[in-house]
């Protein structure tokens, strides 16, 4: 991208917050805006744009490691890792595995992978042996990176010894070899394990220092295009079958250029990212969004520890912090108990809440306590690279508190009927939110099937795809969306839709409710009924009629719960999403048990 595209797209940015507005919607459909132009580069070509204009600025701080590169070293580490793969076996296309935390070597790894047109596939470092073997055999990885040990919230580190014995059980020896994985040729381990793992006798992976000590210098033409697969996703989990999106250098550059340039990130910004790398929201709101503008990433820990992240935000004087609800939520009680002090959050303005719906008492909390008075809400999926609709950091409090912003630039977007996803519904009304443009998927790794479940053709042109997103959400005449659950999540209480959402915003607003998460339960008279499970404060004596007679008095009568569970905690998935599915399973149980009426 030249000097001039990038001045003009600030330019865009700065004095277009407020400024892209037209005529009212008459339908729940809506075009963004059609400036800036998309890039037309691949990522590599764009990040060499980046390190000749800030070449000597700190790009990315491992706080837990201790390290820090600029943009001149991250260019130089990740062409030596590069050169190191490919000597290896590495070649453009094939599918390369990393299982790491949020680390220096993964934020190296990624653009070592980019560069030479591998295809990244980020695996969760929690996964046991079979969901690694299966995410390897489904994908015919050919290389896996992984640490001696993962490192997990709030659990001691785990040993990947025994995992990668039973991949290759001839680790010991001098080849790699397995039956379990046929594909894979080469496993490159990284000792993070501080001494407590006796990597030597896992001599048949190569050490990655080893494969990170090539030569520095740009690598020769790889021949990429933009259009290329350059990322393959797992989907994180929230329902029980993850599968495997294909994003191109286009949809996540572009993705990530349009995240920063909404937060009006500079090189002078400095974002602690606590989400992981292995999804999407650390990789590409976090990692692509600084990354094309310039801007510092710190990564507090390899797994989230909510004192770490604030401590970060402290140490580095960030200007950004990131998070999901349930992140939010466990810094804010830091805070409250005064186990962080409330010193050292000056620097903050801005951040994003996204991976799951935020509450807007949430919000209102982030926004008083935490300085971040212009914090944005992301919404997207990883399907779509991901995010398709962001707030401004301007826009009014009560948009910024009560829906997920306007569309990104060159994004559509319409609600439709569930039942039928030609139908546009009406302004306010609650169907299907559907999403078409740059940031779609390629489709589902080798499963046509489930791809063409999810993207469908539009009714007037064939060669259009719409993305059917499976959450519920309304969008006004001013083209801002409110998503209001899953569809799936959306509790019929004798014929009539409730969503989960309002209910959990108006528990958090009482004071000694922590967390809160709704779902809805089999009732032999309406269906379904609304259950809450709620987690109080510590000391608290907050009884379940009391928490009926808060909802009763703030919403309406339907909304009260008929059951509410005390919980320590949450069934989630490593980026911090309650799975919802597994309440709704566990729920039954506990009301035969005599649990949640009293």
């Amino acid at each position: 991208m030249s000097l001039r595209t990038l001045a003009s797209r600030r330019i865009y940015t700065a004095h277009s917050q407020r400024a892209w507005r037209r005529g009212l919607l008459t339908r729940a459909y809506d075009k963004g805006p059609s400036e800036p132009p998309l890039s037309e580069d691949t990522i590599p070509q764009h990040f060499a744009g980046i390190v000749s204009r800030f070449g000597d600025r700190p790009a990315v701080y491992a706080r837990h490691q201790r390290a820090q590169v600029t943009y001149d070293d991250l260019d130089k580490k990740s062409n030596a890792l590069a050169r190191g793969l490919q000597g290896i076996g590495v070649k453009k296309g094939d599918r390369v595995a990393v299982s790491l935390g949020n680390s220096m070597e993964f934020a190296i790894a990624t653009y070592a992978l980019f560069k030479l047109g591998a295809v990244l596939n980020p695996l969760n470092p929690s996964f046991n042996t079979q969901q690694v073997v299966s995410a390897l055999n489904h994908l015919q990885t050919t290389h896996l990176i992984i640490g001696a040990e993962t490192n997990l919230s709030r659990k001691p580190p785990r040993s990947n010894v025994q995992m990668l014995k039973r991949i290759s059980p001839n680790m010991h020896g001098n080849k790699l070899e397995s039956e379990s994985v046929p594909s894979l040729q080469q496993i490159v381990l990284i000792d993070n394990s501080s001494g407590r793992v006796d990597t030597q006798e896992l001599k048949a992976a190569v050490p990655y220092q080893e494969v990170q000590t090539g030569n520095e210098q740009t690598l020769p033409d790889q021949h990429l295009h933009k259009d290329e697969v350059v990322n393959i996703q797992f989907t994180s989990g929230t329902t029980s079958s993850p599968k495997a999106a294909c994003l191109s250098h286009k949809s996540i550059l572009n993705n990530g250029i349009q995240i920063g340039d909404r937060m009006l990130l500079t090189e002078k910004d400095i974002v602690c990212c606590p989400p992981p790398l292995f999804h999407c929201f650390g990789c590409i709101l976090g990692y692509m969004a600084t990354a094309t503008h310039g801007s510092s990433i710190v990564f507090p820990t390899e797994a989230f520890d909510p004192v770490a992240s604030l401590k970060a935000v402290q140490e580095y004087k960030a200007t950004a912090l990131y998070g999901v609800a349930t992140m939010f939520l466990a810094e804010l009680e830091l805070l409250a108990n005064g186990t962080v002090s409330l010193e050292g959050f000056e620097h903050l303005r801005t951040g994003i809440g996204a991976g799951s719906s935020v509450p807007s008492e949430l919000m209102k909390k982030l926004h008083r306590i935490l300085n971040l008075h212009e914090l944005t809400i992301c919404y997207g999926m990883t399907e779509t690279s991901p995010v398709s609709c962001m707030t401004r950091t301007d826009d009014p409090i009560q948009k910024r508190t009560d829906t997920v912003g306007q569309l990104q630039p060159h994004v559509e977007a319409k609600v439709v009927d569930p039942h039928d996803p030609n139908k546009i519904l009406g302004i306010n009304e609650r169907g299907e939110l559907a999403v078409t443009g740059y940031l779609l998927m390629k489709g589902y790794w080798d499963d046509p099937k489930k791809t063409a479940e999810v993207m469908i053709a539009d009714a007037e042109d064939p060669n259009k795809l719409w993305m059917l997103t499976g959450d519920e959400a309304s969008m006004d005449e001013e083209g801002y969306v409110s998503i209001t659950g899953r569809i799936k999540d959306v509790i019929i209480r004798g014929g009539e839709n409730i969503s989960p959402l309002e209910i959990e915003s108006c528990l958090l607003s009482h004071d000694d409710v922590l967390e809160a998460s709704v779902v809805g339960l089999p009732d032999e008279r309406y269906g379904e009924v609304v259950a809450a499970f709620t987690r109080k404060r510590p000391g608290s004596s907050l009884t379940a009629d009391e928490v009926r007679s808060w909802v009763r008095e703030k919403l309406s009568g339907h909304l009260v719960p008929k059951y509410v569970f005390w919980v320590d905690d949450y069934p989630k998935t490593a980026s911090g999403k309650i799975q919802k599915f597994k309440l709704r399973e566990d729920g039954p149980q506990l009301v035969t048990g005599g649990k949640g009426l009293e």
